[in-house]
């Protein structure tokens, strides 16, 4: 018998983040490991009236072409995998991984260059997104390999899932409205405004973070994402048009199941212009260097869900934590402001939660509206 709950995803996926119709293409990617996940959102589909085929995935096969795989090959671009991005009218896929650090022994380079060779179906897919052309969303489905990162039993890194996507309530799908109206008021807000500084004060061995990022508020378009585009959700972004100043993330940053951690990143002109970390940093600057616009800042985030307090070493939850802020370096999403193009998006978390001011603050345009992982307004995002 299938879990239940992932009929209530399936329904809110389909009817509420992708709102399938009548005659859309739906290709649902997905590693075999998801199959009842994915049998869920295929009878859910068929329902709309759409549809669906599965594109599936391997963990097996990917270790096997980073292995074996020649130049030529590694630079390879499919124009299978391009026509279906090009055709298809919704895609939802679920991140279903059985060895979340299968690629951490890949040399930095091989993965580098895969990743630049696959840089115009990224590209594709962020331009038929912004202009409406495509609809997706992204979700993970629980296994034994993310709940052991996450330091839990797979029974508790499902309720964990689950319930940061508000599936344990009556109707999901009413609860992420309620929260699009709460972060609205943030999104409008920013809107107005044309600077955001960042500061945390100093803390375990680092020097705190003092960053300036340029969101004039006629360029940069903040987004407000309650379960459109990622599931579960609670943040609010924009694409930066500049950044000046340094940030030490306190979380360790998470990319392709290599950790890297202790990273600090100064930025001048809203490119990184130096780069280091307390472990794994020849990584970080493989992946900082792997092409052009890899150290361009693409987006700057607030995380809005206060629903999600623990560190799961899984950007999807933790990008989310409220509390926090992220920035992305690399590819920006072009309805956003950002015209930064690039293979890599990484996004790096900081914490700036505390008490009677030992967490961090916000200011938008010189005023305060965020102190120790806070909003200070009412009606905003806030823990229950």
């Amino acid at each position: 018998m299938r879990d239940p709950r992932l009929d209530k995803l399936a329904d809110v996926l389909v009817t509420y983040s992708t709102r399938v119709k009548k005659g859309d293409l739906v290709m649902i990617s997905a590693d075999h490991a998801a199959l009842p996940l994915v049998e869920a959102v295929y009878e859910r589909v068929l329902g709309a009236g759409g549809h669906p085929f599965w594109q599936g995935s391997s963990v097996s096969l990917q270790d096997i072409f980073m292995e074996r795989a020649e130049q030529h090959q590694l630079d390879y671009c499919s124009p299978l995998e391009l026509e279906a991005i090009n055709t298809v009218d919704v895609r939802i896929a679920f991140w279903a991984e059985t060895n979340t650090k299968h690629l951490s022994g890949v040399d930095p380079k091989r993965l580098g260059a895969s990743r630049v060779a696959r840089k115009g179906i990224s590209k594709r897919f962020m331009e038929r997104a912004a202009s409406g052309e495509l609809r997706w969303c992204g979700t993970l489905y629980p296994t034994q390999a993310s709940a052991q990162d996450a330091e839990m039993s797979l029974r508790d890194y499902e309720r964990f899932v689950y319930g940061a996507g508000l599936l344990h309530l009556p109707d999901p799908v009413a609860a992420w409205k309620q929260v699009h109206e709460r972060q609205e008021r943030v999104r409008s807000f920013l809107q107005t405004r044309d600077t955001l500084r960042f500061r945390a004060p100093a803390r375990d061995g680092h020097d705190g973070t003092d960053l300036t990022v340029d969101v004039n508020k006629q360029k940069s378009v903040w987004i407000n994402c309650a379960g459109g585009e990622n599931f579960p959700d609670g943040e609010v972004f924009c694409g930066p048009q500049s950044a000046d100043g340094h940030v030490n993330y306190t979380f360790p940053a998470v990319y392709n199941g290599t950790e890297v951690e202790g990273v600090r990143l100064e930025f001048r002109g809203g490119r990184v212009v130096d780069a280091s970390a307390k472990k794994n940093e020849p990584f970080l600057i493989a992946m900082l260097d792997q092409d052009e616009g890899a150290r361009t800042m693409g987006e700057i985030a607030i995380g809005t869900n206060y629903g999600i307090t623990e560190f799961s070493k899984n950007t999807l939850f933790d990008e989310k934590i409220g509390g926090t802020f992220h920035a992305a370096v690399g590819a920006g999403y072009p309805e956003s402001g950002s015209h930064n193009e690039s293979a890599l998006h990484w996004d790096m978390v900081c914490d700036l939660r505390g008490q009677n001011g030992s967490g961090g603050t916000i200011e938008a345009d010189g005023e305060v509206f965020y102190r120790d992982g806070r909003f200070l307004q009412e009606g905003w995002p806030a823990p229950a």
